[in-house]
């Protein structure tokens, strides 16, 4: 079921972006110890802090270099919905 949201792809691939660069200088990182830990291109990591444009494949590359990948994988699990009217809680 689609739901709306005030949030846009480009509201969160930018987020993304934000969170790398934080995570990365927070571990004092610079691009380039991260290109070179990663494998993804220096070049590609700025374009990616500054614009938010990235493969999923390199922004995997880079999040296991900052973060744990199980919090990635926990994504794609899905979670029970909660029951919003007091009839959904009863019909369980």
């Amino acid at each position: 079921m689609n739901k709306l949201s005030l949030l846009t792809a480009t509201d969160v691939q930018q987020r993304l972006a934000e969170t790398i660069r934080e995570k990365r200088t927070q571990q004092k990182l610079s691009r380039r110890l991260l290109a070179e830990r990663s494998t993804v291109p220096e070049p590609t990591i700025k374009k990616f802090e500054t614009t938010g444009q990235i493969s999923l494949r390199q922004f995997i590359l880079l999040w296991q270099c900052v973060d744990r990948l199980e919090a990635l994988d926990s994504l794609g699990k899905t979670t029970p919905e909660t029951p919003r009217t007091i009839d959904e809680v009863l019909s369980q």
